[in-house]
């Protein structure tokens, strides 16, 4: 049986500030930037009482391997009076592979608004796009297949999954529901993590959209830069959120991507930045 997303993520401590955590689909390849992320945040919240994250900012710098753990080691950087600030690094093989810097809240309140949610279909008008996944794995070069097939502990639908691989360019934006397949639990600040988990879905395929490539495309290359998140509002995330998504600019080999995540009442909960490589790689003269 398949464990559980707040099972993967859980760290062991190895000193006061020091923790370690594992990958559990070991297999070559590089790391999900989500689960680093998650880690990283659930790190520095091992470090902090009684506050809230309100934002946290990173860097990818390396790839992961997952099949070695992560060491992540926390710098307390400040406690003051209504703020708390925290520094994470990732290291792997004696090098860092990412780092984070996050802030913490005592809870205050304040004036609010918010922009409304944008129009969408509701989730239970689609498809689980794991399903559509399986029924695509007969269709598909036998690279994609093990990729496919994966367990997904992030449920995920949206209106144009079928044409991943396939059709011509189109506007770079896009709008999923997702929530995680798991029960979290009573822990306001693993739903906080496990939502961190999953802002890094989607987000460098919605630059791609205009330009009609996609992961697997030959030579194409692509990968996470650096990433920012916000928390508004506490939230469920086992029900339904809408990741609304929109790329404003490429340029230099590089995308960048906006989001903003709501819950199925409306609410917006959190907002996400991040840019990414993506850059054809340049052929070179044979000798």
């Amino acid at each position: 049986m398949d464990e559980t997303l707040v099972e993967t993520l859980q760290l062991e401590r190895l000193e006061v500030n020091l923790f370690r955590g594992t990958t559990p689909d070991n297999r070559p390849g590089r790391i999900f930037g989500g689960q680093v992320i998650a880690q990283s945040l659930l790190a520095a919240y091992e470090t902090v009482e009684e506050r809230t994250c309100h934002s946290l900012h990173c860097y990818f710098i390396r790839p992961g391997d997952p099949t070695h753990p992560i060491i992540f080691e926390v710098d307390r950087a400040r406690d003051g009076g209504s703020f708390t600030t925290r520094r994470v690094i990732a290291v792997q093989h004696g090098q860092q592979i990412f780092n984070l810097a996050a802030s913490f809240q005592v809870a205050e309140e304040g004036y609010e608004h918010q922009a409304p949610m944008p129009e969408a279909p509701g989730w239970s008008e689609l498809p689980d796009e794991r399903a559509m996944r399986r029924e695509m794995v007969e269709k598909n070069p036998e690279m994609f297949k093990d990729w496919m097939d994966r367990h997904q502990p992030i449920e995920m639908r949206s209106e144009d999954a079928r044409t991943y691989f396939q059709g011509g360019p189109s506007e770079p934006e896009t709008a999923s529901w997702i929530r995680c397949r798991d029960p979290i639990g009573g822990d306001p600040r693993m739903h906080q993590v496990i939502l961190a988990y999953a802002s890094d879905m989607n987000l460098l395929s919605t630059a791609m959209r205009p330009h009609r490539v996609h992961w697997q495309t030959p030579g194409f290359q692509s990968a996470s830069l650096d990433h920012a998140m916000w928390f508004h509002r506490p939230t469920n995330f086992e029900t339904w959120h809408l990741y609304a998504q929109d790329s404003p600019s490429a340029s230099g080999g590089r995308g960048f991507i906006r989001g903003a995540i709501y819950s199925e009442a409306g609410v917006l909960v959190a907002s996400v930045a991040q840019e990414g490589l993506i850059r054809m790689r340049k052929k070179t003269s044979l000798p």
